[in-house]
């Protein structure tokens, strides 16, 4: 039978206590983590969100009945307790913050009683995330999560104070806005006052803030919700939050300036890491040519070398082909790991096949300097040694290429790179390695739709020493555009902004679209535009991603209270869910049924 808390005042949390309290009389709540019943004695340990503490009940100090509750107690049952905080009369915890004390009940109320729980409420539980999720109320009681979500708490607060010292206002965007479809998918929200027309969920806030700074804001932040209608991966969600900003008159090294000294502070803060500045920069070109990607990892080497000058007269066809096809032979160097055997080695192949490539050439340096390897026959001995040389090979080594069209091979090598890394343990999670890549290629071209498309958006600054060549070469345009990329994870990115009239509708003409395509789906901000605008330029971090990595975990499920899983639905609340008829009807939507 639940009790009431009432005439009592809880005066600690659990690991709020320590020895300078012992001998004080103190009031604490919480869940039952675990009772132990010593014939005599009864040891609980209470949990909140703070920590753990000992409880002792003994017949003698809290009386018959308590005693007789505290023998009933099972995990998480929610209790009050009152007691006097005592040196621990065992030996001391050295693994619980409140190790060297106990409180000695003098009364115990149950204020909710509990059903066993479908898994233990534990530190690293091994219990299925699908279980975890379906009970995220019980699973967001685990310490581990809750010191997540507390971290999440204190990088927001941390970031409102820094940037509300740089001048920053903080303003909120709507969330009900028009569809813009450049871009990813949007979830589309009907209008019931509006029959046949949707308001769109805003994949981020990059329009209003663009036209807050043409409203004088000057500096604007917000942390803001978004959503993508998206495939999801480990860290991906169809809702997220993003730390937005925007300045004016501003340029590239101004933004990353107040971002450089924002994550020194917070990685202080949160991580009691000292971030060296200015962080290291590389531009795009720079970190596909090295590392097979675009957000490289520099925690650990094994760089790509580019062999295709050194195989250039080879008659291996796999080589002489991607050549002969305008594609290029590439290779990375698995140092000290030549005796990994044929089954290890099919795997990686098998692995970068996965990635597009048809196969994987390998060639291993063995200890006595010959070579065991996959093309060894196709190849003379010289061209052999050169290449060896090339990719700056010894004894020990084992060499892996990939050959086939620059992305192909920057995808399978920049991939296969990890993935040994992973194998061999030299991906340590408080290494942190920052980098800005920087001169993103300003536009992408589209097989799909036959046609280039924005690498960021519409919106975004071409470098203006490359502003010639947007007719006659449109790949070759590089963007005033940045990502900042921690570990191997892209954590934010943006650019400094086309704010002239003539340059921005340029970007829409390559982009394919007509002049009245161009006003119908941005006419607002494109008509703000005539009336002075400054130069501006803005920066979104992933909350969600850049807690991920403070914290060393695997999925960004983990710092989210609530998340989605694959199939963006909710396993505790069972959303999306159908809707009763006469909401449907309300907005004027009719469900067509499948036909398959």
């Amino acid at each position: 039978m639940a009790e009431s808390m009432a005439g009592l005042k809880r005066t600690h949390r659990c690991a709020e206590l320590t020895t300078a309290n012992i001998g004080e009389t103190v009031t604490v709540m919480g869940w039952v983590q675990k009772q132990r019943n010593k014939g005599g004695i009864i040891f609980v340990d209470l949990r909140d969100r703070s920590g753990i503490l000992q409880l002792i009940f003994e017949e003698t100090d809290c009386g018959k009945e308590a005693f007789e509750k505290a023998e009933k107690l099972r995990s998480e049952f929610v209790i009050a307790v009152e007691g006097n905080v005592e040196a621990r009369s065992g030996a001391v915890n050295e693994n619980l913050a409140t190790g060297a004390i106990e409180v000695r009940a003098k009364s115990l109320r149950i204020l909710s009683e509990s059903e066993t729980p479908p898994f233990p409420i534990e530190e690293n539980s091994k219990t299925k995330e699908e279980l975890r999720l379906k009970y995220r109320y019980l699973d967001l009681r685990r310490p581990d999560i809750q010191r997540n979500m507390m971290v999440r708490s204190r990088v927001t607060t941390l970031t409102r104070a820094f940037l509300a010292e740089e001048g920053f206002l903080e303003i909120e965007t709507p969330t009900l806005i028009k569809s813009t479809p450049e871009g990813a998918r949007d979830y589309l929200v009907p209008s019931r006052v509006h029959p046949g027309s949707f308001y769109a969920l805003p994949q981020s806030p990059q329009l209003f803030k663009q036209l807050l700074m043409c409203s004088g804001y000057d500096r604007y932040f917000q942390i803001a919700r978004c959503y993508r209608d998206e495939d999801l991966r480990a860290d991906r969600q169809p809702e997220f939050t993003q730390i937005d900003m925007e300045l004016s008159f501003v340029d590239v090294d101004d933004v990353l300036d107040v971002n450089e000294r924002l994550l020194k502070k917070l990685f202080k803060e949160i991580c009691d890491y000292d971030l060296q500045l200015p962080l290291q920069r590389m531009t795009w070109k720079e970190a596909m040519e090295r590392f097979g990607s675009d957000k490289p990892d520099l925690r650990f080497g094994m760089e790509l070398h580019n062999v295709s000058d050194v195989v250039k007269h080879t008659e291996f066809a796999v080589f002489k082909g991607a050549l002969e096809n305008g594609g290029s032979v590439r290779g990375i160097n698995a140092e000290g790991q030549g005796h990994m055997p044929r089954k290890k080695i099919d795997a990686l192949v098998e692995f970068a096949k996965g990635y597009g490539a048809k196969g994987l050439a390998y060639l291993a340096v063995q200890e006595d300097g010959s070579y065991k390897s996959s093309f060894a026959k196709f190849m003379t001995e010289e061209e052999l040694k050169a290449l060896v040389e090339a990719m700056e090979g010894k004894p020990g080594d084992l060499l892996l290429f990939a050959a086939d069209k620059d992305k192909v091979v920057f995808d399978v090598l920049g991939a296969l790179r990890l993935e040994i890394a992973k194998q061999l343990d030299l991906l340590k999670k408080d290494d942190f390695r920052f980098l800005w890549v920087t001169e993103f290629p300003l536009l992408e071209y589209s097989e799909e739709e036959d046609r280039y498309v924005a690498m960021h958006h519409p919106f975004t600054m071409p470098m203006e020493e490359d502003l010639a060549l947007i007719d006659t070469d449109p790949g070759a345009v590089r963007a005033k555009a940045y990502d900042i990329v921690l570990n191997g994870t892209e954590m934010g990115g943006g650019s400094v902004r086309i704010h002239q009239g003539d340059i921005q509708s340029k970007m829409f003409e390559v982009l394919g679209f007509t002049k009245e395509k161009a006003q119908e789906q941005f006419g607002f901000l494109l008509d703000a535009f005539k009336y002075g605008v400054p130069p501006h330029a803005g920066l979104a971090y992933g909350l969600d991603r850049m807690v991920m990595l403070m914290v060393g975990a695997d999925s960004i499920r983990d710092v989210i209270a609530f998340p989605k899983v694959k199939d963006a639905s909710c396993l505790m609340t069972e959303a999306p869910s159908p809707v009763d008829e006469k909401q449907l009807e309300e907005l004027g939507i009719g469900i067509v049924a499948d036909q398959d």
